[in-house]
């Protein structure tokens, strides 16, 4: 093997706990009162492990606020730096608590980027442009719906109230942290809920201009999402696109991952039912 017997440094991932003190929605096989002791479980893993961070890819909770007072203080057993994302779940709560989010996770902004051992990572919302997550009266709601009346229009297959996109504000500001992270030397990883790649019914309604301009950009090793619960793979450019599987499905099976990073590779470690992958640069 050409990479070094250890990594430059490693960080776990979860995705779509979706935790809520609700009955389980059988046919959609999601357990949501059952994601807390799962959760629970991935957190001891990583304690027994030395890692950069634990990503949380989004939809940490769903239906009520309160469940934030549930499910945060279990990531508060975690002994390494808890990263948070938002999911389109975590905004079904009361219209008053939907600019509070962020704040409630310890997030320093809804979009953000975090600089470690080398590496930049550039954390997205993207819920920014939908229906759900901006303020009633604000223009991105307006502007969420006319884009889904247009997808709809076109036959799209991720035309879906539970999609969304980003602000052109958001989109411009993802350009410029690549751009930046290539004059620092950063090789990039992109985090977001929603997927882009491979096309599917989940993915961003934007998700074209961000596949392209993800993959004109060589720094650009990695884009690692959630929201679609059974997972995926795929490549465009030299950028990988992984799709990690969701915490609350199923009764019992637990699915998190360990990213290990080498200067010419990346090993993601799956545990339960999310998969192990290698993933060449």
């Amino acid at each position: 093997m050409s990479f070094s017997a250890l990594p430059l440094f490693r960080f776990g991932i979860i995705a779509d706990p979706q935790y809520a003190a609700i009955q389980p929605h059988a046919a959609m096989d999601r357990y949501y009162a059952n994601s807390l002791a799962k959760v629970a479980e991935a957190i001891e893993v990583f304690n027994g492990e030395e890692l950069s961070f634990v990503m949380t890819l989004g939809d940490i909770i769903d239906r009520s606020f309160a469940r934030f007072d549930d499910i945060l203080p279990v990531y508060g057993k975690l002994r390494h730096e808890a990263l948070f994302l938002l999911g389109n779940h975590d905004f079904s709560v009361s219209s008053g608590h939907l600019s509070e989010i962020a704040a409630r996770l310890g997030m320093p902004s809804p979009y953000y980027s975090v600089s470690r051992h080398g590496w930049r990572f550039i954390v997205l919302d993207g819920n920014e442009v939908s229906t759900f997550a901006p303020p009633e009266g604000h223009p991105h709601r307006a502007l969420a719906a006319r884009m889904l009346t247009v997808l709809q229009e076109q036959g799209a297959r991720n035309a879906h109230r539970w999609n969304a996109a980003l602000s052109d504000e958001q989109f411009t500001w993802l350009g410029d942290e690549i751009s930046s992270a290539a004059a620092a030397g950063e090789k990039v990883i992109v985090m977001n809920h929603y997927p882009v790649h491979p096309p599917g019914e989940h993915d961003m309604w934007d998700c074209d201009r961000i596949v392209a301009l993800l993959a004109s950009h060589d720094n650009v090793v990695a884009y690692l999402n959630g929201h679609n619960h059974v997972g995926n793979y795929g490549k465009a450019g030299a950028c990988h696109f992984v799709n990690f599987k969701g915490v609350v499905d199923t009764e019992t099976e637990n699915a998190f991952a360990i990213v290990e990073v080498y200067p010419d590779q990346i090993e993601i470690r799956g545990f339960g039912r999310e998969e192990s992958r290698t993933l060449a640069f």
